[in-house]
């Protein structure tokens, strides 16, 4: 077990300074697997070089898949899982999922279908400004679901990523999947035609150049959470009156009443991991920012003293779980928690 020492030491230590590799590590047999699905989907010419850095990526016109460094080690994943709230890779299907991804960017930029007139036509131009900040339409059917969030709604590059990564995805009948969304399902089709045409030619660009390499990034890994996870959002004071709503059918203050009466903010703190997923799943909400809702949620609970009666949990899972994916949504579309 790593005690809080070795936990401090770790968080002060330059990133370089850590020793970290894909060889040796659980990594290593799984970018060997999806090499393996790339020579059966016919893309052996096409050959991305797999490094560890910051963030899962692929620098623009090279050939070469960045690896989040906190999958290497099973500390550095439980360190990033404490700190951010949600894992992108959190077990072998997901980085299989963020692999076949990151190689669409690969044969993009490999090949310059963004130069292609059909590609633009189906995608957009790929010179579109790229916004971190995007706000997806839920359910639309011109676009695949791959990776959560509604990413490929992104950008046109992000789009033919996903795109590309339904197609390469083993045992996946998108035909099948996708034969009543005409938009998606055309896209698919051309990617496929595409993929066949690519099949016996060399890529025009091979350039593996390395974008922030683990063995370079000279910054802690503390100060590296410090950058990315977000400072405290000020919310809205109408959160209170929403807390109180949905626990109006329930006993909502503790200290009265028969039965046993659980504290609100005990399960917002307890459903959190779960609702960190499955909103960014559903809503496109980055899940470190529902973090700090919850967390916002759960001390607004214990200062209102709301409660629920334990044989009503069910109940108030339900509520607490549609309040958050409500506010979240209104976040995504609308820039703010409340009209």
């Amino acid at each position: 077990m790593t005690t809080p020492f070795q936990e401090k030491n770790l968080g002060t230590t330059p990133i370089r300074d850590l020793g970290l590799t894909i060889e040796g590590t659980r990594l290593e047999p799984i970018v060997r697997e999806f090499e393996a699905e790339l020579e059966r989907a016919g893309l052996a010419r096409v050959k991305p070089r797999f490094y560890l850095s910051t963030e899962w990526g692929v620098p623009f016109e090279t050939v070469a898949i960045a690896i989040p460094f906190y999958l290497a080690r099973a500390d550095l994943t439980a360190m990033h899982v404490e700190r951010a709230g949600h894992v992108e890779g959190f077990d072998r299907a997901d980085i299989l999922r963020y692999l076949r991804h990151e190689m669409g960017h690969v044969v993009n930029y490999a090949y310059r279908l963004f130069d292609e007139e059909e590609w633009v036509r189906q995608f957009g131009s790929i010179t579109q400004p790229y916004e971190e900040e995007y706000r997806p339409e839920p359910f639309s059917r011109r676009y695949v679901r791959h990776l959560p969030g509604w990413y490929a709604q992104k950008h046109p590059d992000e789009d033919w990523a996903e795109t590309f990564a339904v197609w390469l995805t083993p045992a996946l009948d998108w035909r099948a999947e996708y034969g009543a969304w005409p938009v998606a399902c055309a896209k698919l089709a051309y990617c496929e035609r595409l993929m066949r045409a690519l099949g016996d030619r060399d890529p025009v660009v091979t350039d593996d150049e390395l974008d922030e390499d683990v063995g370079e990034i000279p910054y802690s890994v503390d100060q590296f959470y410090h950058a990315i996870v977000p400072a405290a959002t000020d919310f809205p004071p109408g959160l209170d009156g929403a807390l109180k709503t949905i626990f109006e059918t329930l006993p909502h203050t503790l200290g009265g009443g028969d039965g046993e009466v659980r504290p609100a903010a005990e399960l917002l703190r307890r459903l959190e991991s779960e609702l960190l997923a499955n909103v960014f799943r559903w809503t496109g909400h980055f899940p470190e920012r529902t973090r700090l809702l919850v967390r916002h949620l759960a001390e607004r609970a214990a200062e209102l003293r709301q409660g629920y009666a334990a044989a009503d949990e069910r109940s108030a899972v339900i509520a607490v779980t549609t309040l958050v994916t409500a506010l979240a949504m209104n976040h995504v579309h609308r820039g703010s928690y409340l009209p």
